[in-house]
């Protein structure tokens, strides 16, 4: 190797291998931005608007990691110059620190066997203007080249995770559209009273168990997520209930294909990295000593959550079988339940969509981070830890992904629609424009009113309440319950 062959400038390259870099890298982008626009423009003539602004961030996370790629490029010398003292270096790192030579003061990582160790030699320029100094680079080029496919490879995979997950759970809940097509042909005129302990929905959740019988309970949710999350008893029994408080105006309300439509407009929360995960990288990153094995424990922090969440969105159903059981001792017609918020933690819904979108991202870094040791390092590399500890982290992996996949997710679909308030999917998109058109209208004739002084006093209450509404409808994200004859102008 010629001397400086390995700081050779771009002044120095040939042309022919720039053009040629430059080619396969421009083309390569090329491609993958016109399969993006080309599936965009697919699903909006598919009207699948959800999965349009689903894709639309996921454009956005390639935009933000094309910007720090570009920050970590720009900065690069800066930080190699960043000088910090050598004693700095010795505490707090991922691998055990082996001897170092009288002739190796600059080592800041290196690799060699099984064993990772840092590297100051590599830094260039920035590692000799910190030895001048007596010191050493903060970060030296390669690690700052690795910690940038470290970025890529999260996104990649997590946005790959959260897809598996709403096709697989997506197909799970798809195959609950014959129970919905039975109950859109059935003829309900007849309304035989019935005791309530013979109904299949009491008689799978209730099972005689007492209302004390809280641990019971517990176990029962428990352990019913992992077979049958969801029976038809369970999809029908929920369905009337959501029917009868939302929409008693229809009962052919076709609350499958409003499931599938909340799911998809969900999805595009999930799919983002929001900055608290972020947060939770740089956590990780920093708590990734040596001996503490924090990558091995992590494993088990979205397998918890999936079980909590698995466990009370069960134990909502059996508590809507409960609130029947104990207050009916016979039923007329159809038994039915009352969704509401008051079954969910802290009144709250949407906070089982929040632990949803932890557990995916958790699990997709558990698994990014090993691959990206497997290629970077080799499987026998020190930050790898020992076969012990990484069967059971994949073992971990898989579980959540499928265990998320057809069970939780599909129960999240159903369950979380018992609550109070009912989404804006339950209108077709033209009638959810219309709604949110009215609303603006309204407060602009309101506001019309108020600046004539046309809003009488006896009218104040009204206005009032009229303004919670208009709030509530421009939020574009949940209604409240409307009184009858608002909801059948609807």
């Amino acid at each position: 190797m010629m001397a400086g062959e390995e700081d050779l400038k771009l002044e120095a390259t040939p042309t022919w291998v720039i053009a040629v870099v430059c080619s396969v890298i421009v083309a390569i982008s090329l491609t993958v931005e016109r399969l993006i626009h080309y599936l965009g423009k697919y699903l909006k003539r598919k009207n699948q608007k959800p999965l349009f602004e689903a894709l639309q961030k996921v454009k956005e996370e390639l935009m933000l990691l094309g910007f720090i790629s570009l920050l970590l490029t720009v900065f690069q010398r800066t930080i190699q110059k960043m000088c910090i003292p050598e004693s700095l270096t010795h505490h707090m790192l991922p691998c055990k620190r082996e001897p170092e030579s009288s002739s190796s003061t600059t080592t800041h990582y290196s690799l060699s066997g099984g064993g990772m160790r840092r590297l100051l030699a590599g830094g260039g320029s920035g590692s000799d203007y910190c030895t001048r100094k007596g010191k050493v680079p903060l970060l030296s080029v390669e690690a700052l080249h690795e910690l940038h496919i470290f970025i890529f490879v999260l996104a990649i995979v997590h946005v790959t995770f959260c897809v598996t997950t709403m096709i697989l759970g997506g197909f799970k809940i798809r195959q609950w559209k014959v129970w919905e097509d039975k109950i859109a042909e059935k003829n309900n005129d007849t309304a035989d009273v019935t005791h309530v302990g013979e109904h299949d929905f009491i008689k799978e959740r209730f099972k005689g168990i007492k209302k004390h019988s809280v641990v019971v309970g517990w176990l029962h949710s428990f352990f019913k997520q992992f077979y049958g999350s969801v029976t038809k008893s369970d999809y029908v029994t929920l369905r009337l209930g959501f029917v009868t408080t939302h929409c008693r105006g229809s009962p052919k309300f076709d609350f499958h294909k409003f499931m599938m439509r909340v799911l998809e407009a969900d999805f595009r929360k999930v799919v983002g990295i929001s900055w608290y995960l972020w947060v939770f990288v740089v956590v990780f990153l920093l708590l990734n000593v040596n001996g503490w094995h924090v990558y091995f424990w992590i494993a088990f922090i979205p397998l918890i959550l999936l079980l909590a969440v698995g466990t009370k969105l069960e134990h909502v159903i059996t508590q809507l079988a409960h609130e029947v059981a104990e207050k009916h001792a016979a039923i007329e017609g159809d038994l039915v339940v009352k969704p509401s918020d008051d079954h969910f933690w802290f009144h709250r819904p949407q906070i089982v969509l929040f632990l949803i979108h932890l557990i995916l991202f958790q699990n997709a870094f558990e698994i990014a981070f090993f691959f990206w040791i497997l290629f970077t390092y080799g499987f026998n590399s020190c930050i790898m830890g020992q076969v012990g500890f990484i069967i059971p982290r994949l073992v971990i992996g898989v579980i959540v992904q499928i265990l998320c996949s057809y069970s939780t997710l599909p129960l999240y679909a159903i369950v979380t629609q018992m609550g109070s308030s009912f989404k804006k999917e339950m209108f077709e998109e033209h009638v959810q424009v219309s709604l949110v058109g009215w609303a603006k209208n309204a407060r602009k004739r309101k506001g019309l009113r108020v600046s004539t002084g046309q809003n009488g006093s006896e009218h104040g209450v009204s206005e009032d309440v009229n303004e919670i509404q208009l709030q509530k409808v421009e939020k574009q994200d949940e209604f409240p319950l409307m009184e009858e004859g608002n909801r059948h102008a609807v």
